[in-house]
């Protein structure tokens, strides 16, 4: 029966802190000592934790080991890329650019052997073309993510081979996924980068 009841409580509480990391699509471009997702990631707890507490739930402590849920850290971090880049397309056609977007929520790629299941936006400025893919092996036969990774993901211009990007995704010593760029020297990705790849896009000099 508690089994039951936990588990109730605890996919309320993915729900809730799901809806709480989507309302924090905007990320600062500033840097400090945390990078963006940390601080996406911990205003989400933080704000799902507070949630709780207020609701008298005495459960508090089984829910903050939510923290240390992968499929949590992949869905968070996944979702900050894909909304990344498309929030700042959106900007930039605010700001006069015509950058068509395209999405896809049922989308495989491979990573060296390995199968990659997730999500895929596609950004198109004229002939030029950007494509980023994030996702994970969801069933043994798609293989693992290499390097250790919670989960995988590409940055690809179409026809600029030494702007893309192969990132993967890891659990940082806060406790908050962060993206590692395998391409970069195991560069951290922030929100730069991507306005990086959209200046790319948009072939803007840098």
């Amino acid at each position: 029966m508690f089994r039951v009841i936990f588990e109730r409580f605890r996919i309320r509480c993915v729900l809730e802190l799901w809806g709480t990391i989507r309302g924090h699509d905007t990320i600062p471009q500033t840097k400090t000592n945390m990078s963006e997702l940390d601080e996406a990631w911990a205003a989400a707890l933080s704000e799902a934790e507070q949630k709780a507490r207020l609701s008298g739930r005495g459960d508090i402590a089984d829910y903050l080991s939510l923290r240390n849920s992968n499929d949590l850290l992949r869905t968070a971090g996944i979702q900050w890329l894909i909304e990344s880049f498309t929030g700042a397309a959106a900007d930039a056609n605010r700001a006069g650019g015509s950058i068509q977007i395209a999405r896809s929520d049922d989308h495989r790629f491979r990573t060296g052997t390995s199968t990659m299941v997730g999500q895929l936006i596609t950004l198109t400025n004229g002939v030029r073309t950007l494509f980023v893919e994030a996702g994970w092996p969801r069933v043994p036969r798609d293989g693992i993510v290499h390097g250790g990774g919670l989960a995988a993901a590409n940055i690809r211009h179409l026809g600029i081979r030494n702007a893309s990007e192969e990132l993967v995704l890891t659990k940082t010593s806060s406790g908050a996924p962060g993206w590692k760029s395998l391409t970069r020297s195991r560069h951290h990705l922030h929100a730069s980068d991507v306005h990086r790849h959209i200046s790319i896009l948009l072939d803007i000099p840098r």
